[in-house]
């Protein structure tokens, strides 16, 4: 029940994010138009108004914007000529897409058995090492990250390609470009979950049973230890999905990231609201998703 009420709520939470997002960008200063090389006359600025609907009432043109968006219409672009709006998310947010996919598996795969290992061998010299990487990986940007590895591996040793998407071999530098900071943050949450858990009364229970070490740590306390890191996933999946304009600029890459910090500088209004709106379905959806794993993991949480 509370699963079908959540699904129940998303249709007007999204009117109301659509709604605050389209009044959000037309309070901004500047319009569409305001940049163009040449300016235009006021006749073929008052066309370019009507066109776009841009001189009736805020009102009217919100109305007319859910009626499309109700028809899976999220408009056309006012900077993109002969584009609308679903044909760049059809082709950049698969692009995106799979880079976040694949930086989302590379910061869990390198962040929990960091975070895990660092908290199991805690007192011993990996903890300082692993905890340090962790640190490191938090504090340097992709900014710095992208070009060292871009001058190391693509450029002195050629092993990978400098930029593009073009496959597989095209994704291991982005991937790690922006999956490095995220493992960061997975270690240190990973680590203080650990650290949490290891003093529960069930795992010294546990411990006072004569089960092995091992056997504590991974049957009993990963399971709780881990909760922080699905909480973060969430938002995590959701924010890498839909593209970062740093790694995609760096390499080259046709993803959503560069249109979302153009739409904003363009105040291409119809852009702004799509991407908006695509970023909130998947947070929503995806934090779902983390309730749902929570009541897996942790047979305590129940959802009335």
């Amino acid at each position: 029940m509370y699963f079908l009420k959540r699904l129940l709520v998303l249709p007007p939470l999204l009117i109301l994010i659509s709604l605050i997002a389209f009044l959000l960008v037309r309070t901004a200063p500047g319009g569409p138009f305001d940049k163009e090389r040449k300016p235009a006359s006021p006749e073929i600025e008052r066309r370019l108004l009507e066109r776009y609907h841009l001189d009736q009432p805020l009102w009217k043109q919100y109305l007319l914007y859910l009626k499309g968006l109700s028809q899976g219409d999220f408009g056309p672009s006012l900077k993109q000529r002969n584009h609308t709006v679903n044909d760049i998310i059809s082709q950049a947010l698969p692009v995106s897409a799979t880079l976040g996919a694949a930086a989302f598996l590379f910061s869990l795969g390198v962040g929990i058995p960091l975070g895990f290992y660092t908290a199991a061998r805690r007192g011993h010299g990996f903890e300082l090492a692993g905890s340090s990487l962790a640190l490191l990986f938090v504090c340097v940007p992709a900014l710095v990250v992208g070009p060292v590895l871009v001058i190391v591996f693509a450029v002195h040793w050629s092993i990978f390609p400098v930029a593009l998407w073009g496959g597989a071999w095209h994704m291991v530098l982005p991937t790690i470009t922006l999956g490095l900071y995220f493992s960061g943050k997975v270690a240190r949450l990973m680590r203080e979950g650990m650290l949490t858990t290891m003093h529960a009364d069930y795992i010294i229970a546990a411990r006072a049973k004569g089960l092995s070490e091992s056997a504590v740590l991974w049957r009993h306390a990963f399971r709780i230890a881990v909760l922080p890191v699905v909480s973060y996933s969430g938002p995590l999946l959701a924010d890498l999905l839909t593209g970062s304009f740093v790694v995609e600029s760096l390499f080259q890459i046709p993803g959503m990231g560069v249109f979302v910090i153009n739409s904003a500088l363009n105040r291409d209004y119809p852009m702004i609201v799509g991407l908006v709106l695509v970023y909130a379905v998947l947070l929503l959806v995806l934090n779902l998703l983390v309730d749902a794993a929570y009541t897996w993991l942790d047979p305590r949480v129940r959802y009335d």
